[in-house]
């Protein structure tokens, strides 16, 4: 079947995508190496189709199917997405990506090279010819392009060959594919989605989430968008999540575990009254970290995989809960998130806690007696505030304990509330002790980013502030606003304020921080804070945790650099990136910003952006099958060359 003819196909409901796949996942960089093979007659492979009846079909995207059998794509979905985008100059119904991976595809009539847009190399250049444009105006385009060439001298003696160049580039609206069908009564959509994995097994394999969801839409094919909502609502109140960790929740919510094939056998209707209980329980477990905890967005949101754990104990209690029971569950999550509870195994850990609720009819002291064995105490202790950068995970109870005790602003001597902090665009992390001058008195990157050397304040005390030395600002906090230090665990001592004493310093905080910690989560424990005095201390690493995010400013960097990625057409990086021991989850190392799975998910190799680090660090996320890069611009060189856009254009 030649091109034109599959595009009508998608175009009349004859052709669609079953709801199991996943969505275009390729980049510029493969685009134009179809267009490339297409072009010169290159072989570019079959498809491979599911015929089945379109009244039963579960398919992706808007608009309705076409009587009788529909073609669904289990294999060519990136191609054909490709060349519907070029070619018709907008996505198909059933697309789910960036349109930029195929917008703006161009074709050098000299050279015979297919590049995208670059203004300042192609703008007011007649031999560089609109791809779309053409393909959509056909022999009346070819038309358009000869009358702007015969004007020119130069570009007048080749027309021929420029004429043959445009008909064969409109030639490839009717190359053929090969197409090979699976169809019959046996095939259903276990033997497909099993085909499927086949078929892919080198490309985007679906995982156990994609392979649930497929299942689930076949009898619900709305469930992909109406989880979508909630995930879009999430957003935009400052939580990023995915359909996974969301399912994670329906899952424990409908069965009481973590596996997802518990979910196979469930109907439409469980599943869909399951999903609306999961994003309640969700949207009540978020209140109860932000209002009682204070860790109201994304960054601070650690021990996420425990939320599925309280979405079920939630679920258990009828959504309600009293404020005894309530603080107990916020202390047990808080514990999991410093411990880091479910950053290794989180499948089987999730299960295991799933268990212990359920063999103990909800005893949330089992669940504490737990992380009591795995971590060999609760208390926290001084020595746990070693740790530096935004991503380490005391960053969350840094900012937690601000907001519970109600620290007060520098600047204006009042209580650091909600309203006032804002989400993380109004959030100032400030060096109580100025990088820049202990910089100058040669300490290291890992002490002068020490949480102790972190507090939270408004915008413009943070200004206002600059790079003072504490010994000269802080007697002045203390005249005008007197008990402000020490509402943010600043060591009394003046001596200590002096920058030749800043390791002292950093000492005494942690343990004014320590102190402090305790004392919030005894609170939490209520009449039964005497469980944490009498616990044990929380077990300490030996070893120094590498890498980190030194600074908003290096945080605002990594994420301004994550959009430019993802506005490339390219998957989103994950920023603080967790690197733990599989068989212990002890935290050993924070990778800036990773694309785990790749730039283009499961089509290349997992990448890492680490900024200003240690050779030792990027020596480990090397052993660890990342291919590292050391600046923004080393990162964006890269990009460049999978997409053919040069930096300068990328920049404007």
């Amino acid at each position: 079947m030649n091109i034109s003819s599959i595009l009508d196909y998608i175009d009349n409901g004859h052709m669609a995508l079953p709801e199991f796949q996943r969505g275009y996942v390729w980049g510029r960089e493969q685009v134009r190496g179809l267009f490339h093979s297409l072009y010169r007659g290159h072989p570019v492979g079959s498809l491979l189709v599911w015929a089945t009846s379109a009244s039963t079909a579960a398919y992706r995207g808007g608009g309705d199917l076409a009587p009788g059998v529909v073609k669904l794509l289990l294999d060519g979905q990136q191609r054909i997405t490709s060349l519907y985008g070029v070619i018709r100059g907008a996505p198909p119904k059933f697309f789910d990506g960036n349109a930029k991976s195929f917008t703006d595809l161009r074709f050098n009539l000299d050279s015979e090279e297919f590049e995208f847009y670059q203004p300042i190399k192609m703008r007011d250049d007649p031999l560089w010819v609109d791809v779309t444009k053409l393909m959509k105006r056909g022999n009346a385009g070819v038309g358009n392009f000869i009358t702007a060439l015969n004007g020119s001298p130069e570009h007048a003696a080749k027309l021929g060959e420029y004429v043959g160049r445009l008909n064969q580039l409109l030639g490839i609206r009717d190359k053929n594919f090969h197409i090979e069908e699976v169809t019959g009564s046996d095939k259903t959509l276990d033997v497909v989605v099993d085909i499927f994995n086949r078929v892919n097994s080198g490309g985007t394999k679906l995982s156990k989430g994609d392979l649930a969801l497929a299942k689930i839409c076949a009898d619900w094919p709305e469930a992909r968008d109406t989880m979508k909502a909630s995930i879009s609502r999430w957003h935009a109140a400052g939580y990023d999540f995915t359909l996974d960790w969301l399912l994670r929740s329906v899952n424990t919510v409908l069965t009481g575990e973590a596996k997802f094939l518990h979910l196979h056998d469930r109907s439409a209707d469980d599943i869909s009254a399951a999903l609306d209980r999961a994003v309640r329980h969700t949207d009540t477990a978020l209140n109860l970290i932000a209002g009682r905890l204070g860790l109201d967005h994304d960054r601070v949101l650690f021990a996420r995989f425990a939320i599925p754990v309280m979405v079920r104990f939630l679920d258990q209690h009828g959504g309600r809960l009293d404020e005894r029971t309530r603080d107990k569950l916020l202390f047990w999550y808080v514990q999991s998130g410093m411990w880091g509870r479910f950053s290794a195994s989180t499948e089987s850990v999730i299960d295991k806690d799933l268990g212990i609720l359920e063999q103990s009819g909800g005893d949330l002291d089992k669940l504490i007696d737990e992380l009591r064995l795995g971590q060999g105490g609760l208390r926290v202790e001084p020595g746990h505030f070693h740790s530096w950068s935004v991503g380490s995970r005391f960053y969350p109870i840094l900012y937690m304990l601000t907001r519970m005790t109600e620290a007060r602003d520098w600047g204006t001597g009042l209580p650091l509330k909600r309203e006032m902090l804002g989400r993380m665009s109004a959030l100032e992390v400030h060096h109580i002790f100025p990088r820049s001058q202990l910089y100058k008195a040669d300490f290291r990157k890992s002490e002068v980013n020490a949480l102790s050397n972190f507090c939270f304040l408004t915008k413009d005390t943070n200004l206002v502030i600059s790079d003072r030395r504490p010994e000269e600002y802080f007697p002045q906090i203390e005249e005008a606003h007197p008990g402000a230090l020490r509402s943010q665990w600043i060591p009394e001592e003046p001596q200590l304020w002096q920058i030749e004493k800043f390791p002292d310093f950093l000492e005494a905080r942690k343990e004014l921080l320590a102190e402090a910690a305790n004392s919030c989560l005894k609170s939490l424990l209520r009449e039964e804070a005497s469980m944490l005095d009498a616990a044990k201390p929380a077990r300490m690493s030996n070893s120094e945790l590498l890498g980190g995010i030194a600074s908003e400013d290096e945080a605002h960097a990594l994420e301004e650099l994550n959009a430019w990625v993802e506005g490339q057409g390219y998957a989103k990086g994950e920023i603080a990136w967790d690197y733990v021991d599989p068989e212990t989850g002890e935290q050993k190392a924070i990778f800036d910003l990773v694309w785990p799975d790749g730039l283009q998910a499961e089509l290349s190799e997992p990448v890492a952006v680490l900024l200003d680090e240690a050779p030792q660090l990027i020596s480990l996320a090397s052993a660890a099958g990342f291919r590292c890069f050391t600046s923004v611009k080393a990162a964006k060189k890269y990009v460049q060359e999978l997409s053919g856009v040069d930096l300068v254009t990328a920049a404007e």
